[in-house]
């Protein structure tokens, strides 16, 4: 038990736990994609490359409860793949940690793809075209040359997203729900204990939040400070 106002228990470390996880998992995934996508757009040109940029950056504009009918139109037991999914595996992703995650990477996604876009487009492209006459393959170039240049750029878009999806609500709301110690992340769990009175455990769930989130903004802020 905390002080009168605050209080640490198994109420407070079953979010935490599930937040961390989902954020986590959330985090990477973001990454990977956001990555591929900022890659392929800034070294690649197609036609709808405009429309493709700002597909990728939607998540970061509209309204999280519309991000959350869009999921529930494709992953929702009569959803696009939802529905298949149920048919033919027997699985669905509504109601679980596993649909929060999905819910938690799709609005951390732009974070990571407009970092990584900015931090790749800022690498000078005479490196990589002198690794392209040295005999390296397009992969071996990314993984080389690209991602090494841009890797700050790209690791402080990734923190983002971690704090990002770590306060994710509205979407994940609406596609997994909000069940204690199945689904309840930290932000519901203070939805949660704010609606239930609980102002000792809600003030605990927000003090983690704030603190960890000071914290990743403060490092994000120091990492991309230019080195001189």
């Amino acid at each position: 038990m905390g002080i009168a106002w605050l209080r640490f228990d198994p109420d407070f470390l079953e979010p935490l736990l599930l937040t961390l996880k989902v954020a986590g998992l959330a985090t990477l995934a973001a990454s990977v994609l956001g990555v591929a996508f900022a890659y392929a757009l800034t070294r690649w040109r197609f036609p709808l490359r405009d429309l493709v940029d700002a597909l990728c950056t939607l998540p970061l504009v509209m309204p999280p409860t519309v991000l959350g009918y869009y999921l529930l139109v494709l992953i929702g037991r009569r959803g696009i793949l939802g529905a298949w999914l149920q048919e033919v595996f027997g699985v669905t992703l509504m109601f679980t940690w596993q649909g929060a995650v999905i819910a938690a990477t799709v609005v951390a996604f732009p974070l990571v793809f407009k970092s990584a876009r900015a931090a790749l487009e800022g690498v000078g492209k005479q490196y990589e075209d002198a690794a392209r006459t040295l005999g390296q393959g397009e992969l071996s170039v990314f993984l080389r040359v690209s991602l090494p240049l841009a890797f700050r750029g790209v690791l402080a878009g990734a923190m983002l997203a971690f704090a990002r999806a770590m306060g994710e609500f509205g979407a994940t709301l609406m596609v997994a729900g909000n069940l204690p110690g199945r689904t309840q992340t930290l932000s519901l769990a203070v939805y949660s204990a704010v609606q239930a009175g609980d102002d000792a455990l809600a003030n605990s769930l927000v003090l983690v939040i704030s603190c960890v989130c000071v914290f990743i903004l403060v490092s994000t802020s120091r990492l991309l400070k230019p080195k001189f």
